[in-house]
Parts: structure tokens; sequence; C-alpha cells
């Protein structure tokens, strides 16, 4: 058999009357696809389906003839995406597909999106739509970021308060508005923000509509930093002792932070995450641990404490042994850990999951993790946090500065390897777009940021990073597949 790919396919395909354009504009784009002549008329119930066991892991052989579809899968989540990729071939209706083989298998098992609800909260129905979206474009992991300065979204149902006066500020920053004091830019609405969180309901919805898409759910919790929504409700566990009831609403870097000196705080957490870890029964918890300014420790009596007790060397030194005390928490309950890159400067366990946020830009923190032999996430700044600006029209405000852009083909080109020895390469579980949401009001904010792009990041995962990649014929299909989006209700940007 002979394999097309991109516009040679096409016009192959279009040349022999096998297909129209819209039935070869898939996303992502297959490893291997021919089209021959013929049509199928394509009934859903009527798909044969058939284990494959020299299949990789989520791949998939589909074979399309006059007489029918057979779908070969190695497991369930092959056979799914081999129907959304028949999904996107019969798309508007169509009773007929083009026949031929495609066979297909991912790159990379971690293909995730991480969302941000502690600045704001978009509610189930939201996420369920982001969900639907991540599954079409054979996507993974949900990064579910529901703690922050900003509000606290979860309730734990041992601890209310922290959703009485965590889950609730006083006003938010207006539309249009950054927010950040630094920048003279802190306008705001007169309206209270919230009570908004998830239920332990809410949760298990979520959950169970996730797991029917074949996408893991990694909550994160964070600490010891960004907890200013949990220090309103419980200020004791500040080193302070004695902080305002309400969240911040102004978006800045917190200095109050968790007292790692205090034991009922330290004790509090574990409590926390016992929760947590009885809610989510996938295998990881992020725990956050960036960001986390030491100005308050410096200062505690029990920090200092706690540092002499320990022989430590400073405050990031109790950092790391926070980070460490944690992490080993979550491996007694059977979870692995996740940290922000910053927490691989505090020497934490090897079975520990480094995220990498900063690895083109500034430390090179994931890049050490994955030499030193850590599984290691890439959500490297300038390729994949989608509140950046895209440079197109009418983009929604960013918080992060103007001339920075992030646009379609920058996220098209991804490249978790980038950067990476030889050695470092076999630790990389994958990626996370990232889409954060001091300047993310609503789903229509929401949408237009992450799509298109998250359609080329999701490209730049399922493809293996060896295959050459072809923006020009990324772009005529999505030309296509946006307009499935739009029929989909998404409001999706345009393509430049």
């Amino acid at each position: 058999m002979r394999i097309l790919c991109g516009t040679i396919l096409a016009a192959a395909a279009m040349a022999a009357g096998a297909a129209t354009p819209s039935a070869i504009a898939l996303v992502p784009a297959p490893r291997e696809q021919v089209w021959r002549e013929g049509t199928c008329a394509f009934v859903e119930k009527d798909i044969r389906c058939v284990r494959d066991a020299a299949l990789p892991p989520e791949g998939y052989r589909l074979d399309i003839t006059p007489d029918g579809v057979t779908v070969a899968s190695a497991d369930d989540a092959g056979a799914f995406y081999a129907r959304k990729t028949l999904k996107q071939l019969a798309w508007e209706g169509c009773n007929s597909i083009p026949c031929g083989t495609v066979m297909d298998w991912p790159a990379f098992k971690w293909r995730g999106v991480m969302l941000d609800e502690g600045r704001h909260f978009f509610g189930k129905e939201v996420v369920k739509h982001e969900l639907e979206l991540m599954a079409d474009h054979k996507l993974n992991v949900f990064h579910w970021h529901l703690t922050e300065c900003q509000g606290w979204r979860l309730d734990i149902q041992r601890f209310p308060e922290l959703v009485k006066y965590g889950a609730v500020r006083p006003c938010s920053v207006a539309y249009g508005h950054t927010g950040l004091a630094e920048r003279g830019d802190c306008v705001f609405n007169t309206e209270p923000y919230g009570p908004f969180f998830y239920t332990a309901d809410d949760v298990r919805e979520i959950l169970a509509f996730a797991k029917e898409r074949y996408i893991t759910v990694v909550p994160e919790i964070e600490m010891p930093g960004h907890i200013r929504a949990l220090l309103a409700a419980h200020p004791e566990f500040s080193c302070k002792g004695d902080l305002p009831r309400v969240p911040n609403v102004i978006h800045s870097i917190e200095e109050d932070v968790l007292c790692a000196g205090n034991n009922d705080a330290i004790r509090f957490m574990e409590q926390v995450y016992d929760e947590v870890c009885n809610l989510f029964p996938g295998a990881c918890i992020h725990i956050g641990g960036d960001e986390c300014p030491k100005t308050r420790w410096k200062e505690c009596p029990k920090c200092q404490a706690r540092i002499k007790a320990l022989g430590l060397k400073d405050e990031d030194a109790l950092q790391a042994w926070v980070t460490r005390h944690f992490t080993d928490y979550l491996a007694k309950k059977g979870r692995r850990a996740i940290g922000w890159d910053e927490v691989f400067a505090g020497n934490p366990g090897k079975e520990t999951i480094i995220h990498g946020w900063h690895i083109q830009h500034g430390n090179k923190f994931g890049l050490l993790a994955a030499e030193a032999g850590h599984p290691t996430i890439v959500s490297d700044l300038k390729s994949t946090y989608f509140s950046l600006p895209q440079k197109t029209p009418d983009d929604p405000f960013t918080y992060l500065s103007p001339g920075t852009w992030l646009t379609l083909e920058t996220a098209y080109s991804f490249d978790p390897f980038a950067g990476m020895s030889e050695k470092a390469k076999p630790h990389v579980l994958g990626a996370e777009c990232c889409m954060w949401s001091e300047c993310t009001w609503n789903i229509y904010d929401l949408d237009f940021k992450l799509w298109p792009r998250a359609c080329a990041f999701a490209e730049a995962l399922w493809t293996s990073p060896a295959a050459p990649r072809d923006f020009t014929d990324f772009s005529r299909r999505m030309a296509v597949h946006r307009k499935r989006l739009i029929a989909a209700h998404v409001n999706c940007a345009p393509l430049k």
C-alpha cells in the first residue's frame, strides 16, 4: 500500500474522485493515510470492531470500504479515537465517507490541557464542553487548577470554611484590565464574585464524563504558595496568624503563604489531600510548588525553629522539606506528586513528576529534571501558555505584556524535546497547554484563546517529533476544521 500524506494526499485523493477537501481535513493528522476510489455509506452502529495487539497503546487502524467500516485497535481508547477520526470524515451529517485506510497512534502518552479556575470560575457545563473538544482532538489529560490566591474551588467536606470564605470575593478585576498593581491597572467592578465552587457530586459527574472520553483528570491543590484563598478561610495557618478573611482580588504573587513551621498547618494540608485522593481516583495529584516567596518564613519564629530543628540551610531548603514531606505523604497513599519545575531545586524524590514551564524561558529546571531521570511534563511558557495573545483580530485581553505573541504557527511548531539531550528524551511523558484565567472571564474568551491553538498543540503531541510538519498543510486543513468547530458552537479564533 502506498501511503500518501499532506498536500500530496489531497491532490491524489481529489484527482481520483475519492474524497472531498473536507473528507481529508483531519486534525490531528494521522501518521499514515491513503484514500481510494469509492465511498462508504457510513452508519455508526454498523462499525466492525476488532482487537489487534500489534498496534501501539491508543493506536488504531481504520479500514473503509464500500462494504463498511472496520476498526482495529490495541485497546478501548484506540477504538474511541478511530471513531473521532470517523466523526471528522462524516461531519455536517454526511451520509458517505471516502474509502481508505488510516493507521494512527500517538507520539506522547501525556497530552494535556490545564484550566485555571482559581481566578475565574467557569462551571461544570463549560468544563464538559472543553473536555468534549479535548476528546475530539485526542487530548487525554485534564489538569484542573482548582485553588489559587483569588479563589478556592473545591468543597472539602471536612473543612467547609474553605468554600465559605475562599470561594467568594468582594469584587473582581473589571473586564479588559489586568488587575496588576505594578502596571497601575487595578480597575474593579463592584459585584461580589461567588461563592463559586465544585461539590463532590459535581466532581464525580465531571470525572465520569471525562472517563467516558478516555481523559484522566489531575487536580491541582497548590501549596505552600498561591494559597491566599485558603488563608482567608484559615488565617491561623499563615505565619502572621491574622489575615483578612477574603481572597485576593488583584493578581499578584502573594507573600502570605502556608506556615511551614506550623505542625497544625502541615496536618491540615495532609487532611485536605486525604479527601482529594478519596475523590479523584487518578494516579497523580499536582501540588503546585511554584512562586513561593520566603519573606514571611524569614520573619516567622515557627519557620525559623523548623529550619533549626531540621538542620536546614535556609528558607529554600525549608520549601524543599515541605515538598518532600507531601510527595512522600502522597506516595504512601499510592499517588504520584506533580510539581511545577521550581520544586526540582529542592531535590525531590525520583518518583516526583516535574512540570517544566521555564524550559525555554530563564531557568532550566525542566531540562535538568529530565536529564536527571525525573518523569517530566513540558509546558514551555513561550509555546504553550495560551493566555498569551495570538495576534489575531479582536484578540481578547491578556494579562501578559502586549507585544508578546503566541501565534498559531508558534503553537504548531512546539516540540516537547526542544533543548533535550538524548539522555533526557525518554523521561518526557508529554506536554500540556496552559489556560490561565487572570483575564479570561467567560467561555467566549476561553474558547477564543484555546481554539485553534489547541488543535495545533494536539497535532504536535500526536505526531512523531521526528516526522516533518507542514504548517501550510495544517492551515489548509484548519480552514475546514474551523468550520466544524464553529458549527459545534465553539468561539474559535480566526486563523490569522
